[in-house]
């Protein structure tokens, strides 16, 4: 079996995590509030989010927003790469 590129599959993760992040903001500055809390109340199985979400969110919170998702899922992704190299190891295969 190949062996993963921990780096690549942490850029990868990260930036996928980053535009799922603007897709969030440009959703939820499309759909305003009324809508983007009873998208996100079908999103989570009935979940009430009116008391939750923040429609007026700084654009420093969002650059430090954009920065945690990208480390966060940067992490996983690596985490992911190492743990699958780890088991592809013969010894672990049967």
């Amino acid at each position: 079996m190949n062996k993963l590129s921990a780096k690549k599959m942490s850029i990868a993760f990260g930036l996928t995590g980053v535009l799922v992040y603007f897709g969030c903001i440009i959703f939820m500055a499309i759909l305003g509030q009324q809508n983007t809390v009873k998208f996100f109340n079908n999103f989570l199985h009935g979940l009430d989010t009116t008391s939750i979400i923040n429609m007026n969110v700084s654009i420093t919170n969002n650059l430090f927003g954009v920065l945690q998702t990208f480390v966060l899922w940067a992490l996983i992704g690596f985490s992911i790469a190492t743990l699958y190299n780890i088991l592809s190891i013969k010894k672990w295969k049967e």
